[in-house]
């Protein structure tokens, strides 16, 4: 499996727009940051995580290359922002529709907010999609076994992916102990640590680093960051070994 990090920002993006602050001002690569998304690769089929507002950047950015589903964390609109924007896939999906896995909220959210999509008589050239609804239970795409990851963002359930050797989390808040329980000792685990303060419906840092240490994963990779992290060159050395500050664009190579 391979990982391609599409975006590792949080709501506002990094830089925020009218913020002046050491992050925003970089001129590191590392800290231009669009909101958070991935594309995984298995055995050659590519799988979105969410689909922000900055997709279309984000897709182009990496070839646009060919993708059979999108799994759905939760949706905000930093992560589903740019499901419109998916009208190419489906145009080139054999029946037309393109597939969206997430949980029965989602799916009734994205209803509303691009009813044009799912309308009895849609008009000429709509994306048009195919709703999954999933609960915790494992389910199949494209042959790949994807299982629920719950956790809570403030008060709102939202899911991460198990696929394989890697754990996707993002924008959780509380971790439960039987989530914790199902990627115990997994190789992989990308995880949320927006700042160093504390946030009300995100973890910030010593949060993400104290679940890191429960999971005790191979390698971690922080992701959903905030201007507030810190730029890249000053905060990324001061991470325990194994974890690592993600970046877009980062592409990890995940063990079978």
């Amino acid at each position: 499996m391979r990982l391609r990090f599409l975006g590792t920002g949080t709501s506002t993006g990094v830089p925020q727009i009218g913020c002046t602050c050491p992050t925003c001002i970089s001129t590191d690569v590392h800290d231009k940051r669009l909101r958070s998304s991935a594309l995984l690769n298995v055995n050659g089929i590519n799988l979105l995580i969410d689909c922000g507002p900055d997709f279309r950047t984000q897709i182009l950015n990496a070839g646009a290359p060919d993708i059979k589903a999108a799994l759905l964390t939760h949706s905000h609109y930093d992560h589903v922002g740019g499901i419109d924007d998916l009208r190419p896939y489906c145009y080139a999906s054999p029946d037309g529709h393109f597939p969206l896995y997430c949980r029965p909220d989602v799916a009734t959210d994205i209803r509303n907010r691009v009813p044009y999509c799912f309308r009895e008589h849609l008009y000429p050239g709509v994306p048009v999609f195919t709703t999954h609804e999933i609960g915790s239970e494992p389910f199949d795409v494209e042959g790949i076994s994807v299982t629920p990851l719950p956790v809570w963002h403030y008060r709102l359930p939202i899911v991460g992916f198990k696929i394989g050797n890697l754990a996707y989390i993002t924008d959780a808040k509380e971790i439960p102990d039987s989530t914790i329980n199902l990627i115990r000792g997994i190789d992989t685990l990308v995880i949320n640590a927006l700042r160093h303060k504390e946030h009300l419906s995100h973890m910030n840092l010593e949060q993400a680093l104290s679940v890191i240490d429960q999971i005790k994963p191979r390698a971690a990779y922080l992701t959903h960051f905030a201007d507030k992290i810190g730029c890249h060159r000053d905060t990324d050395p001061m991470l325990p070994s194994p974890v690592h500050m993600a970046y877009d664009n980062l592409i990890i190579d995940i063990p079978d």
